[in-house]
């Protein structure tokens, strides 16, 4: 494992926005969070929990690691691994394509009990329990839009998992060549591995329309966004405004 990418794009957090902004990274997991107050310390701890679940399950069972199709699900699994199982199998992918969203939702939630609202960012993937309506940039690399329009995420009563999958942008595995596939749902887990199949389903701008009505036939998924270079596919309980 090498050492944790750069993420330039976190220096667009205002710092106006309360709270305290911080980061915590552990080998290749490298978070950033707000809340309350810092909680650096503890979210590490959690990083360190989630990372040795992930591994365990790798040791049990060394395909979990690299399957690229669903596996089934484990019943002696815990629940951040047996939540990556399901996703995989609603989004027809490997259980690792929800690997980010789902270590983002488990620090997020247990450093919920220490703060009231929480915003956890791993990889281009949120995990929002903030309590209120946040606006989410859209981030497309060198599409014309990124950088140029937001969306309102309503996380006033429930959590929110808002995962992006790009073709063209960051390290992350995918067979597609969309600039950005970005899925909404209330499991996190889910939202990355259906944002990762939705990449893997756009090589050419004809096909934005087809991977954003397929992302919103998934069970649990209320919104889809695919970009590539100047065209744009919405669907869902989403809009967009400019920056």
């Amino acid at each position: 494992m090498g050492a944790p990418e750069l993420r330039f794009y976190r220096d667009y957090s205002s710092s106006n926005e309360g709270g305290a902004a911080f980061r915590a990274a552990v080998e290749t997991t490298d978070l950033f969070i707000r809340a309350e107050r810092s909680l650096e310390k503890e979210a590490i701890k959690e990083i360190k929990e989630a990372r040795a679940l992930i591994e365990r399950e790798v040791a049990e069972v060394p395909d979990f690691l690299t399957s690229l199709k669903p596996l089934k699900e484990r019943e002696d699994a815990g629940t951040l691994v047996r939540s990556m199982y399901r996703a995989g199998v609603l989004a027809g992918t490997g259980p690792m394509a929800a690997v980010a969203g789902a270590v983002a939702g488990y620090v997020g939630k247990k450093l919920r009990k220490r703060s009231d609202w929480v915003l956890v960012e791993n990889g281009g993937d949120l995990y929002l329990d903030t309590g209120c309506v946040t606006n989410v940039g859209l981030w497309a690399g060198l599409s014309p839009f990124s950088g140029k329009l937001a969306f309102k995420v309503d996380a006033t009563t429930r959590p929110v998992g808002v995962c992006t999958s790009s073709g063209t942008v960051g390290p992350s595995l995918s067979f597609g060549r969309a600039d950005a596939a970005t899925v909404l749902s209330h499991d996190v887990a889910l939202a990355d591995a259906v944002a990762t199949a939705l990449g893997n389903r756009i090589k050419t701008p004809s096909q934005l329309e087809a991977g954003v009505d397929w992302a919103l036939s998934i069970d649990g998924v209320f919104g889809a966004i695919a970009v590539m270079g100047g065209r744009l596919a919405l669907r869902g309980d989403l809009e967009l405004e400019k920056l």
